[in-house]
């Protein structure tokens, strides 16, 4: 009888042992997914915020570039798939597009001098800038977020409690496209 118990209590501890470290294992999976949701949700307020200020920037330079449709319409367009998008891997194709065109509108400025010194355009400018600077902050907080959660989905032992309780990489990292990275052309 004290044998068995002896062997209940080895084996209890076993599990204890085990058990112990998933469990906590799986507690700091859950704990990233759910700032790696935070984060995206972060991102997704600043791209709406700016979002938001396009249409204002757009009809202050349509008054004054008028033969410019075709940029202010990549605007609008871009701005229309951010607002329509579904899923993360569709808002970040979005918010890329969207980055590009309002790269091309703020360009029009070298062209009409009087945009420059508009009070309406300059404000606006500022507010845009600074929600860039938002996005890129968010962004990057948001990709740091995603590489904590991968490394600690993949490496030993997590890796273990990550296969036992479904959790999974997460590959929704956002990445500059081509035309982000090549180098702009200031022209006097």
């Amino acid at each position: 009888m004290k044998g068995a118990l002896i062997i209940l209590g080895i084996l209890i501890l076993g599990v204890i042992v085990i058990a112990g470290p998933l469990i906590s294992s799986r507690n700091e999976l859950v704990t990233e997914r759910n700032d790696i949701d935070a984060r995206w949700a972060q991102v997704d307020n600043d791209m709406k915020r700016r979002a938001d200020l396009i249409p204002n920037l757009v009809e202050t330079v349509k008054g004054y570039a008028k033969q410019e449709q075709t940029v202010i319409g990549e605007v609008a367009n871009a701005r229309a798939a951010l607002l329509g998008a579904h899923s993360k891997p569709d808002e970040i194709s979005a918010n890329n597009q969207l980055s590009g065109a309002i790269g091309r509108l703020l360009l029009l400025q070298e062209n009409y001098p009087q945009l420059k010194s508009n009070e309406n355009f300059l404000r606006l400018q500022d507010e845009l800038a600074g929600t860039e600077n938002r996005i890129a902050v968010d962004r990057r907080d948001y990709n740091e977020s995603i590489k904590k959660y991968n490394t600690d989905v993949e490496i030993f032992p997590k890796n273990i409690a990550a296969s036992m309780f479904g959790f999974h990489r997460d590959d929704a990292y956002f990445q500059a496209t081509a035309q982000e990275k090549q180098v702009p052309q200031v022209k006097f």
